[in-house]
């Protein structure tokens, strides 16, 4: 298991046993778990991820801290995009969505509002940050 692994699984045994509140790093975040399906393996996968809801909608970013590539779990959704997420104590089905565009770059632009931390990632990256829409099904 990798570093990032044992840290994202912390996370998600924290995030569980305290009905999604965390502390730590994602203290105060809206924190969401996202499980998805390897488009390689086809090994579920669970990632915490930092979220904003809009309307019926909730919205992720695989910023990867801003690394060169793509987190592992972007890949994922794109090849399997039926995942499932837990909020607090809800666990529900969802459909994941890539967005482009205008919409990608508003949605990110806001986020990075809320949280200077994303304008960073941004900044520190030569690729464009993808920008996932979530919908409960």
């Amino acid at each position: 298991m990798s570093e990032m692994d044992d840290f994202n699984a912390a996370i998600v045994k924290e995030f569980r046993e305290h009905d999604g509140v965390v502390g730590g790093y994602f203290a105060g975040a809206t924190l969401l778990l996202l499980t998805t399906v390897g488009a390689k393996t086809g090994t579920e996968r669970v990632n915490p991820l930092v979220y904003f809801g809009e309307g019926d909608t909730l919205y992720v970013f695989a910023s990867a801290g801003g690394a060169p590539r793509h987190p592992a779990w972007y890949h994922n959704l794109v090849a399997h995009p039926d995942v499932t997420i837990e909020v607090g104590t809800e666990r529900t089905a969802a459909r994941a969505t890539p967005l482009t565009g205008a919409e990608r770059d508003r949605i990110y632009a806001a986020q990075a509002e809320r949280s200077a931390q994303f304008g960073e990632y941004a900044r520190n990256t030569a690729r464009t940050i993808p920008v996932v829409a979530i919908t409960r099904v």
